[in-house]
């Protein structure tokens, strides 16, 4: 149930910061791992892990599978949606950079607003969230128009990559709200997710990937570990019970931590990614998006409502 503050305490807050900072360095680890397996590979093993982990929690707790055919079916849906996502941020990374895919994939909150105001009853676009849209547009451009020349032109097929899986996170968003929220678990639709994604990717990378794995050092066993238990199973049930305990829209409102850590994190002090001008202004622009977009207005007093 959740908790009817309009504040978090200090231990949410401090486990927020602490899945973001994981979040932030994931596509560091899973650019390590890209050296010595494919990307759709690790994708795909990545959900399988998690999927086995996440049944054998769900059993513990008493929470059934898959509670209606109509939910499996809604089920399949997203996993598909999870798993397409996925492929286009493992296999861009192969063309572009970690910081800057942070940026793009992190536009998801705005496809997903745009989506909600088409989809879903009472989830119009209002004035905050319409010039989110405008703010995190504009830091796309910025990034888009970073180097106009070969720079742009060698990362642009994995920047296209990493815009079209902010679509499809945001879509996915919709999609749940629209036909799991108010019928299965989140934990339920995490497990869906990371279940059916599963085997798409691994059918993914039979198909296309040559070799599957060239070498399995410590780095990319130490990559796998974190892809699979740290990020796919254990950051992201935390994540589900913080859903459970308190408003969305709080915990949203530190979404705009993740990108930030991962261009620091990942890019700059793992990866050694350059960091410039024009990537700082982008990520300024889509953070203030994300504020903004995730801002609740406050509600009118009653007496001016009752002027109307």
């Amino acid at each position: 149930m959740e908790a009817s503050s309009s504040q978090l305490r200090r231990e949410p807050v401090v486990i927020l910061l602490a899945l973001s900072l994981i979040w932030g360095a994931n596509m560091a680890l899973i650019k390590i791992g890209g050296r010595e397996m494919g990307s759709l590979f690790m994708a795909g093993t990545r959900s399988l892990v998690a999927s086995l982990c996440l049944m054998v929690w769900i059993k513990c707790k008493g929470v059934p599978l898959f509670p209606s055919r109509a939910i499996a079916g809604h089920g399949v849906v997203v996993g598909l949606m999870f798993g397409g996502e996925f492929s286009l941020v493992y296999v861009a990374l192969e063309y572009t950079l970690a910081s800057r895919l942070y940026v793009l994939v992190y536009t998801a909150p705005f496809f997903a607003a745009l989506g909600a105001h088409f989809f879903l009853q009472g989830d119009r676009i209002n004035p905050w969230k319409a010039a989110g849209l405008v703010v995190a547009f504009l830091g796309v451009v910025v990034l888009f128009g970073q180097d106009i020349g070969a720079m742009s032109l060698r990362t642009l097929p994995g920047d296209l990559m990493g815009l079209g899986a902010g679509a499809l996170w945001g879509a996915t968003t919709v999609y749940v709200k629209r036909h799991l929220a108010h019928k299965g678990l989140p934990l339920q639709t995490l497990f869906y997710q990371v279940f059916f994604s599963a085997p798409f990717l691994l059918a993914l990378s039979a198909a296309l990937e040559r070799p599957m794995v060239s070498g399995f050092s410590p780095a990319s066993a130490f990559s796998l570990f974190f892809q699979c238990i740290i990020v796919a199973f254990l950051s992201y049930l935390v994540w589900f019970e913080l859903i459970h305990r308190y408003p969305v829209s709080l915990l949203h409102a530190f979404s705009f931590f993740t990108p930030v850590f991962g261009v620091f994190l990942s890019g700059a002090l793992i990866l050694g990614e350059p960091i410039r001008l024009s990537l700082i202004l982008a990520l300024s622009l889509v953070s203030i998006g994300l504020i903004l977009v995730n801002r609740t207005p406050k509600p009118r007093p009653l007496l001016d409502r009752q002027k109307d």
